[in-house]
């Protein structure tokens, strides 16, 4: 996967991303700024998910990107 992509655009795609997870916050997205790693951290903490389920989420909600 080719975060990059997400961090390059992250004002456009964070919109995106707040769609997909409704709980995280604007303070969150704010934070996040297109990290991986901390949506990996905030998709933990807000969604109560084990590291492998939240890297999967992202996984499958990056393959139904289109860029």
């Amino acid at each position: 996967m080719d975060w990059n992509r997400v961090e390059g655009n992250w004002k456009q795609v964070k919109g995106k991303v707040k769609e997909q997870w409704g709980k995280l916050t604007d303070d969150d997205l704010d934070v996040i700024n297109g990290k991986q790693d901390q949506l990996e951290g905030k998709l933990q903490e807000r969604y109560g998910y084990a590291k492998d389920r939240a890297q999967k989420e992202m996984d499958d909600w990056y393959g139904r990107q289109t860029w």
